[in-house]
Parts: C-alpha cells; structure tokens; sequence
C-alpha cells in the first residue's frame, strides 16, 4: 500500500508517492505562472492546475509504476486565502485571486464594520490576502459575477472537487477565509452574512485526516490505478508541512523560507493574538491549532533580486561564500507585496538604503538576506509577546537549502535552526501522511513524527547576535520610510 501527497503551491505544483516505511519513492513537480493584470492584483488560472496535477501523477507513474498502481490514499496541500468561484455548472467564473492579492484592503474595514466581533469569531485581523474581503471586492467591482456565484473554493477544495466530484475543505486552510468560527471549527454564518453569503456557498467541513471523497473512476482508469484511492481532508500548505516535520504537539515550531516566510508554534487551543496580525488558525489534525507570524516575501526577494540584478540565485549566493559575517552597510526591507505580521498593510513598499559608491551586488544581495531575516525578528516578537519565548525550530522551504541564510537567520533570530533532508518533501509529504491517516485510521502521533537522521544544526553566534541586534534596530527605521511612500 502506498499513499500520494500533492502540494498546490504558488511557482508549482509538487507530488511524492511515499511507502508504508514512509520511504519516498519519487517525487514529481511542474511550475505554475502567476499573473499580475493590475498593481496589488495576483490571479492564475485554475484550468493550469489541473493540468499540472495530472501531469506529477502522470511522472509518479512513469518513475514506479508498481507502487503507484497499489495508491490507496491521496492527501492535499493547498496554497491559502484564494477565491476559487464557482458558477451552478461548477466552473471557474473568473480567475483565482492568490493569497499575496492585495487589492482588497477597502474591504477589510468593511467586514470588520459589518461584524463587529470578527477578530473574537476568527481569531484573526481582516487582511487583504483572506478569502471574505475577496468576495467582497468582488461583490463590489463585479456584481454580475458575484451574483453568478454558487460555490466558493479554495485551492486545493476546486482539485478535489475536479478529482472527486466532491465539494470538501478541511480546518487548517478554512481557518484562512476569514468565515470560520476558528475556536469551534465550523463555519460563522455571522462572518458569512458579513460578506452576502451563507453556508451553501461553501464545502463541506472535515479534519484533514478525515475521508473526504474518491478519484472518479475516469481519472483513475486514465491514470492506472488498481482502485480509485481514497482522498484525506489534507492541509492548508504550512499545516501540511507542519504535518510532514512532525510539529503536531503544542509547543513545536518550524520556520518555512518559501515564497513566503512563516514562523509557525502549534498550540493545544485557540490562542488568538489578532492585534499584532498574528494568525490563529485550526491545525490539520483535530483538537490542535497553531499560530503564525506571515511574511509575504521571503524567499521570493531573493527571486526578485536574482530577476533585477540579471543572475541566478545560486550564482548570487555563491558570491557570498559560505562564511557567516558581520552584518554589512547596505539595508533592504523586503516588502515587496506589502507585509502582513505585525503591519497588516498591503501598501507597504520596500527598497534598499544604506548604499554607498563601495557597495557592490554581493553586498546587496546579502542586504536581502538579512532584510528577509529582520522581518522574521519583527514577526518572532509579535509571537513571543505575553507568551513563552520560542526553543528551536525546524528549517524548510526552498530557501532553507543555504546554509548562509540559516545562520543569518539563527543570528538575527537568536533561535537554533535544525535542517532534515528528510524535510525537503516538505507540504506534500504531510499531505501523503493524511493519505495514510484517512486509510488506516492510526492514531495521528504515532504517523506525524518528527524527521529521522541526522540535522544541519545552525546555532547563533552572541558576538553576531549583538551586532545584528544592533542592525535591525536601524533597520526598523528604514521599514518606516515604507510607510511614507504609501
């Protein structure tokens, strides 16, 4: 028996087809293009990621067709906060608006002024990048559109629904809408009503290890299943990543260097912390939640530099060299697509300062290494306020491959990071974990264990601590200037 996680993310969508040893057997990706029609707009088409999806099942098959023939469960990852529309016929009315959208800030203040009690209810501040003030723009600029809409999906609920014929969401990435009673885990017709809806908009309600459909027996037949597997609840991509690391029992923390950055504790209740735009969302297994501090470009500034300055990432990074230094000079702030914890302003722009004839592109690209890092400073301490302070964490994400900007990170942070290979599967090997879960009916401590072998340990350096300390805060008086800009 083996089991398929499938992570649907930003740049691409990711597969692994893991055994009962959770071994993984192969893996499979292909990229995914975003579109950006208007300033602050963010859109793809969500025709692209169901040929994606089929395609990294298609490559699973090919590179061990055995295996991949005896799939009893499939589990889903999901990018967050999007608005999939649905017409009556169950197709895309418009293109899906991501979650680093940021052109519905007017309607934040709209949804918190038509439910007064929306931070008590979902735990969490009204931001752009959630689903509710989306359909509220929508309501607003595309009324005809609006008024077409009968379902609303995220995601990783629009594949499912393609796959399965079943509208179904789990907790983690509901949390996310802006619509869930967070503490309660199910659906606010307050937060609803809020936004001209109510529940039959929305999907069905389950625990990421619960059964929530089965392959249509076309798709399974096309791809060479012995039986059509069964699909898990599956995860909002941080909650499926947390899954996949093993940070399931309160107190647990990793930091994700993807796209976006995220520093994430889990905890045994709902602990909102909304006025510093801390997320308090459902964790994927039930009686669980977590927190998060969200940074909407991390590892995506370096991308941007790399796109700017003409070079790869690699080769940028390989100009550093390996070696931990003092900070240098040159500052950047890295808000590109605006910041969410602790500012909560879609508006805010960064940019470099601090440069000087002397400085060369080496010098700013460590400048966005360390910028990403001050940002994860300015969400570690809206985490730790009034709370216990974080041990360690667990490193993922595309950018935690570099060595150099996990120790900046563990300097700036003051915070031990530990890297597992066994974590570069990252969200969908969570994902394949609820595959398991929703199939065996194990309990879900004894499947989500923390990664085996050994660990790239980055440790802070106090000498290094010190002057970074130093350096953020004039660092935070350059943030400000992002502010003025507006």
């Amino acid at each position: 028996m083996t089991f398929i996680g499938i992570d649907l993310g930003t740049s691409s969508v990711k597969a692994v087809l893991v055994d009962e040893r959770q071994r993984v057997l192969a893996t499979a990706a292909r990229e995914l293009s975003v579109s950006r029609p208007a300033p602050l707009w963010s859109e793809q088409a969500p025709a692209d990621w169901i040929v994606a999806t089929l395609d990294v099942l298609r490559a699973l098959r090919d590179a061990r067709p055995g295996a991949f023939r005896r799939c009893a469960g499939i589990g889903l990852s999901g990018q967050m906060h999007g608005a999939v529309l649905l017409d009556e016929r169950d197709e895309p009315l418009r293109p899906y608006i991501l979650w680093n959208d940021g052109r519905a800030e007017a309607e934040c203040a709209e949804i918190e002024t038509n439910e007064p009690e929306s931070r008590a209810i979902t735990g969490n501040i009204a931001m752009p990048g959630f689903t509710a003030p989306k359909l509220l723009w929508v309501r607003k600029h595309e009324p005809d559109i609006f008024r077409c809409t009968r379902k609303v999906l995220l995601p990783k609920a629009y594949l499912r629904l393609v796959l399965t014929g079943e509208a179904i969401e789990e907790m983690s990435d509901a949390s996310g809408t802006l619509w869930l009673d967070t503490g309660g885990r199910d659906w606010s017709d307050r937060m609803l009503a809020a936004t001209g809806l109510d529940r039959r908009h929305m999907p069905v309600l389950v625990e990421g290890a619960q059964a929530a459909g089965r392959m249509r027996h076309a798709f399974a037949r096309d791809l060479g299943f012995d039986a059509p597997p069964l699909f898990a609840g599956g995860a909002g991509d941080n909650a499926a990543g947390a899954v996949g690391l093993g940070a399931v029992a309160p107190g647990s923390s990793f930091l994700s260097l993807g796209t976006s950055g995220v520093l994430w504790r889990t905890t045994a209740g709902f602990e909102p912390r909304a006025g510093s735009a801390v997320h308090a969302f459902c964790h994927a297994l039930p009686n669980r939640w977590h927190q998060m501090s969200v940074h909407l470009s991390a590892a995506a500034s370096l991308s941007w530099w790399a796109a700017i300055s003409g070079q790869s990432e690699a080769a940028l990074l390989s100009e550093l060299g390996a070696g931990a230094e003092q900070p240098l000079p040159a500052l950047f702030t890295p808000y590109l697509s605006g910041e969410r914890t602790p500012h909560n302003d879609p508006q805010l722009r960064g940019g470099f300062s601090g440069l000087g004839h002397e400085t060369d592109r080496p010098a700013m690209t460590r400048a966005v290494l360390e910028g990403v890092a001050f940002a994860f400073r300015d969400g570690k301490e809206a985490l730790e306020a009034g709370a216990s302070p974080i041990g360690e964490a667990m490193a993922i994400g595309g950018g935690a491959r570099s060595d150099l900007w996990l120790s900046i990170l563990a300097d700036v942070l003051n915070l031990p990071l530990k890297r597992y290979r066994q974590a570069e599967a990252g969200a969908a090997f969570g994902a394949a974990r609820l595959a398991r879960l929703a199939c065996t009916g194990e309990e879900p401590d004894a499947v989500c264990t923390p990664p085996s072998g050994e660990a790239d340990i980055f440790v802070p350096h106090p000498t290094r601590f010190a002057a970074y300390a130093q350096r953020y805060a004039i660092w935070r008086r350059a943030a400000e200037v992002g502010r003025t800009l507006r």
